[in-house]
C-alpha cells in the first residue's frame, strides 16, 4: 500500500461513488473522465483494492469502497476548511465562512440578517447549507451551525439565542370552507400537514400531540419548505414558526393554547476557530440576528 496519496485521488472516487460513472463523476468535479478514471485507478492501485465493479447501471461500490466513504468526505471536509481558513488570510474581515441551518431558518430568517452582514464586511462570501441534518462542525462540514438542540460535543462553542415559538396554522380560505378546529380531537376531521419519515424528533412531538401520526396527514413531505408552501396554499393545517405567520395576514393560527411547542434554538462553531475573525464576526452577527427574530415573534 502507498502511504502518500494525493486528495484529487479521493475526490475522483468520492464523484464516482456519489454520481455512479466515469463521466457523471468527471462533470460534477470539471474534469475530463480520462482523468477521474485515472484517478480511480491509481486510488485501487496504491490501496491494493478494488473499489468499483462494472454493471448495467453503471460503476458498483464494492465493500471496501464503502467503507472508505466516510472517511473520504472526512477529508473533503478538511480540505474545503482549509480552503476557507486561507482565503481569510490579509487585513480585516473577509474569505468564506460556511453557515449549516435548516431549511427554514435558512430560507425565511437568516437571508436579511446575512445581507446586514454582507453589508458591514464586502469582502465576505457566505456558503449557506439548507438541511434538517445535524451536520458535524468537529469534521467540518461548516464553521457555523444553527441547531434545533443543544449541541452535545465538547469541543464546540455554543451559545443559545431563544426558543423559537411553532403553532399550527391555515390559510383563511381553508378555514372559511372547512371550519375551525376548537379543539385537537377536531383536527382528525382536517386536512392536516405534516412528516413523512419519523425521526427522533418527530417520535418526541407524538407523544405530546398523538393528533400528529403519519396516517393522519393528508399532505406529507420531508422538506419544511414544501410543507410551508402548502400551508400557504390552503392545503390544511400545518404547523409554522409564529413569527413567519405574523408575516402573512392570511395565515391564522389555531388551538393556540392547546399547541404551542418552543424549539430551542443555539448557535454553535468548533472551538478552533473561536480566533478566525470571519467567523467570530458571522457568529455575532447570528446571535443578535436571530435573537432579534425570536424578540418579534
Amino acid at each position: 500500500m502507498t502511504s502518500n496519496i494525493g486528495w484529487e485521488l479521493y475526490r475522483s472516487f468520492l464523484g464516482v461513488l456519489r454520481e455512479g460513472s466515469l463521466s457523471g463523476a468527471a462533470r460534477a468535479l470539471g474534469i475530463t473522465q480520462p482523468t477521474a478514471g485515472r484517478h480511480v485507478a491509481a486510488l485501487e492501485s496504491a490501496l491494493g483494492v478494488a473499489l468499483f465493479t462494472r454493471s448495467q447501471v453503471g460503476l458498483m461500490p464494492t465493500e471496501v469502497a464503502l467503507a472508505l466513504q466516510t472517511h473520504a468526505e472526512a477529508m473533503e471536509s478538511t480540505a474545503a476548511s482549509l480552503e476557507r481558513a486561507a482565503t481569510s488570510q490579509g487585513e480585516g474581515v473577509r474569505g468564506v465562512v460556511r453557515i449549516s441551518a435548516s431549511e427554514v431558518i435558512g430560507v425565511e430568517v437568516l437571508p436579511p440578517i446575512v445581507a446586514r452582514l454582507r453589508e458591514a464586511h464586502p469582502a465576505l462570501k457566505v456558503e449557506l447549507v439548507l438541511t434538517n441534518r445535524v451536520q458535524d462542525l468537529l469534521r467540518r462540514e461548516a464553521d457555523i451551525a444553527v441547531r434545533m438542540v443543544r449541541p452535545a460535543q465538547d469541543a464546540l462553542v455554543a451559545r443559545r439565542v431563544g426558543g423559537i415559538e411553532i403553532g399550527l396554522y391555515a390559510h383563511q380560505r381553508y378555514l372559511a370552507d372547512h371550519g375551525t378546529p376548537r379543539t385537537m380531537a377536531q383536527l382528525q376531521r382536517h386536512a392536516l400537514i405534516g412528516y413523512d419519515t419519523e425521526t427522533a424528533f418527530i417520535r418526541q412531538m407524538q407523544k405530546r400531540y398523538p393528533a400528529f401520526t403519519r396516517g393522519t396527514l393528508a399532505f406529507r413531505s420531508d422538506s419544511d419548505l414544501a410543507n410551508l408552501a402548502a400551508l400557504r396554499a390552503g392545503h390544511g393545517v400545518g404547523v409554522c414558526h409564529v413569527g413567519l405567520a405574523k408575516r402573512d395576514p392570511s395565515l391564522v393560527r389555531v388551538l393556540a393554547k392547546e399547541f404551542a411547542p418552543v424549539l430551542d434554538t443555539w448557535i454553535a462553531m468548533h472551538e478552533d476557530l473561536r480566533e478566525s475573525t470571519r467567523c467570530a464576526v458571522t457568529f455575532a452577527a447570528l446571535v443578535a440576528g436571530l435573537k432579534g427574530y425570536i424578540a418579534g415573534s
